[in-house]
């Protein structure tokens, strides 16, 4: 599967240099790690975000999140949104930051 280059490249721009980013070919996509924790990624057109399993329900509450389904699964603490609704840079910035900040909860790998 391609992911759409045109998102990842604001996906950076976005993040910016930070110490410990890294990106790497994961889930089909292209996933953007913070300290060896994936935060955000791109798969084909659609952003997946991890937010933690205890901003699950509340990500979701917003009309552009689904769960992440991978091998057929909802995976708990993640969330897809539609390309359709990463039109504009607030809700990315939005699902950037909710991932970052998880991120940064988590030890280094």
């Amino acid at each position: 599967m391609t992911y759409d280059e045109g998102l990842a490249q604001r996906i950076r721009e976005q993040l910016g240099e930070r110490p410990g980013l890294t990106e790497k070919r994961m889930f089909g996509g292209l996933a953007f790690l913070l300290y060896g924790n994936m935060t955000v990624g791109v798969v084909g057109d659609e952003l997946i975000a991890r937010v933690g399993p205890d901003r699950t329900a509340e990500a979701l509450a917003r009309p552009e999140a689904r769960p992440m389904v991978f091998t057929g699964r909802p995976m708990r603490g993640w969330v897809t949104v539609g390309g359709p609704a990463l039109a504009g840079d607030g809700i990315l910035r939005h699902w950037i930051t909710a991932a970052t900040d998880f991120a940064r909860t988590l030890p280094p790998k």
